[in-house]
């Protein structure tokens, strides 16, 4: 099926994740392609939605937030999948309440939706966002679990390979 993998990303770690995403929805047999939700102009000829975005002070970012709300109608008709990036459930990081981020926020009905752990690399940021990450207490590192992010993406191939058997 062809699937939109439309990922917003501040510093590109959530850009790699959709990467991964994509990687495993080809290796399964799908076509499938990493977007910027911003440089989306319509949904045409696409099968799937994947929707997934770095999380910034407890918001996602705003083109996936604009992406959600431009294409919400045809969201609700796609299998859609959602993704949030972050530094919830990383050591010290602040516990995120789910109700305020993604698809709960912008009311849309994933098929899944997961929160995966990202990087914080503070030679990427600015000013003003090393301040506020070290106010906060974010821990500096890498922590994407890259196996759990594949599995899942596998799990989200295992699916769609479902809906095309049923509309055979």
């Amino acid at each position: 099926m062809k699937t939109l993998v439309a990922v917003a990303t501040k510093h590109g770690s959530t850009g790699e994740i959709g990467d991964v995403i994509v990687d495993e929805l080809r290796n399964a047999g799908h076509e499938a392609k990493r977007v910027d939700p911003g440089k989306v102009r319509d949904l045409s000829g696409i099968d799937a939605v994947v929707l997934g975005s770095a999380v910034y002070m407890t918001q996602w970012l705003e083109g996936a937030g604009d992406f959600a709300k431009k294409f919400g109608e045809e969201l609700r008709t796609l299998p859609m999948w959602a993704f949030s990036v972050g530094l919830s459930g990383v050591p010290k990081g602040n516990v995120q309440d789910p109700s305020r981020v993604g698809p709960v926020l912008l009311a849309m009905e994933p098929i899944d939706y997961v929160t995966f752990k990202g990087k914080l690399d503070p030679t990427v940021l600015n000013l003003r966002e090393r301040t506020v990450a070290r106010l906060g207490g974010a821990l500096e590192g890498d922590f994407r679990e890259w196996e759990r992010i594949r599995k899942w993406a596998q799990k989200v191939a295992s699916k769609l390979d479902e809906l095309e058997a049923k509309k055979k």
